[in-house]
């Protein structure tokens, strides 16, 4: 017999490091950045880019486990096809990331 319950092996710790270093991704050539605006249900929803175009945007497979929800930064890669109206989801930024792009001036035309 077991001594103890078995939701006590899947309990996970919670650690905060309050002093973490860590890089942030910019974007790269024919990349932006956006907010979300709405989320349309899904893999889409619409994202008010850094050149000032809402554009329908949708989470690729590689992203499905990433919960991007309203008012999140994210990196958007506009299609060749219709880049003007759609795009893609390929990077979402933690809380403390967006605070340093904030600080350096990157997220003052969102």
């Amino acid at each position: 017999m077991r001594k103890y319950s078995s939701h006590r092996k899947t309990q996970k710790k919670m650690i905060k490091n309050e002093g973490e270093e860590f890089r942030v991704r910019l974007p790269k050539n024919g990349e932006l950045f956006g907010r979300v605006d709405a989320l349309h249900g899904g893999k889409r929803m619409s994202v008010k880019c850094s050149d000032g175009r809402v554009r329908m945007c949708r989470i690729p497979g590689r992203m499905k486990r990433v919960w991007v929800r309203l008012d999140d930064y994210v990196i958007v890669k506009p299609w060749e096809v219709e880049s003007e109206k759609k795009g893609d989801i390929i990077w979402k930024y933690r809380e403390a990331e967006v605070s340093w792009l904030k600080s350096k001036g990157y997220l003052k035309e969102l």
